[in-house]
């Protein structure tokens, strides 16, 4: 019988812990955040044929660079459903219903340019009509599917979004899309960070070979970036008897009950890095990663050239 702690679960559910951590109804499909970056990170380091070395003599040396940053806008995103009989009364009722969310957004102070509807599907709706032994499929109604993006700069609003939400039976928040301004200026620390531990790995690799070794090639500069959308896994905290003999399989129906599923952050660690920029977590953070291979040769001593005096008469 497999038991899973019931305090891990209880610390994770803890609203100071879990106030923060926000990835959306889409963490539900999707697999482990955590392993498939890792497994991306990872991928990285894998030499092709094309970038072996080059001379028996030539070496390679890599800087891994981590750094967590937290984002500067976010992007929420709800789903809207309506049911009618007819298109038009599903029409209807969905504008309702945007119409009435839109305003309490705006009552919020969110700006108009800062909330767009997509129109996403408008689909038939069939039941079944049982007669006798038969059960015939039938058009009962349609409905209607559409998303509300807010864009908003104040993560703490994000509360006051799903209580406006709910308040029109809104209840489903699709994801939370984290934004930067300046990638750029990221990219750049982190390659002056790569360079800085290239340079001192170089000066260790000289001390330890007693010979000096200069850069001749750039072989991999892969930077990549994990947003905490994508970063969230999830368990079942729970401790449960097994009915697992065929004798009582047969004999009892096993009703089990409803056992919540509980989503957590699960970002990369410093495992695999030189350095990691902004450690310490304790919100959800983009994750921005560099990995720089270069390769490396002997500095070759050249010998001065020979002056021949003028030749005596």
């Amino acid at each position: 019988m497999k038991r899973i702690p019931i305090a891990l679960g209880l610390l994770i559910l803890s609203p100071c812990v879990c106030r923060a951590q926000v990835s959306g109804n889409s963490a539900f499909t999707q697999p482990g955040g955590m392993s498939r970056a890792e497994q991306n990170e990872k991928s990285r380091r894998i030499l092709t044929r094309d970038e072996m070395p080059l001379k028996a003599d030539s070496m390679y040396l890599d800087a891994s660079v981590l750094m967590n940053v937290k984002a500067d806008e976010y992007v929420a995103v709800f789903g809207v459903m309506q049911e009618g009989a007819t298109v038009d009364e599903c029409q209807k009722k969905m504008n309702d219903a945007i119409q009435a969310y839109t305003g309490k957004l705006k009552a919020l102070g969110v700006e108009s340019s800062d909330i767009f509807v997509d129109y996403i599907a408008q689909n038939r709706v069939y039941g079944f009509d049982v007669t006798s032994d038969i059960a015939r499929e039938k058009l009962t109604g349609f409905e209607i599917k559409k998303n509300v993006s807010i864009h908003y700069m104040d993560y703490a609003f994000l509360d006051k979004f799903v209580s406006a939400a709910a308040q029109l039976q809104i209840y489903d928040l699709i994801k939370v899309d984290y934004l930067l301004k300046n990638t750029q200026a990221i990219n750049a620390r982190l390659m002056n960070e790569a360079m800085l531990i290239l340079k001192h790995k170089a000066d260790r690799y000289e001390k330890l070979l007693n010979q000096r070794i200069k850069p001749v090639q750039v072989v991999a500069d892969k930077p990549g970036i994990y947003y905490p959308t994508d970063m969230y896994n999830s368990y079942n905290a729970f401790e449960t008897e097994d009915v697992n003999t065929g004798y009582y399989r047969q004999k009892y129906v096993v009703q089990s009950v409803r056992k919540s599923r509980t989503f957590y952050y699960n970002g990369l660690t410093s495992d695999g890095f030189d350095l990691v920029i902004n450690p310490v977590i304790i919100e959800p953070k983009i994750q921005c990663t560099l990995y720089l291979k270069t390769r490396y040769e002997p500095v070759t001593a050249v010998k001065a050239p020979v002056v021949r005096g003028a030749r005596k008469r």
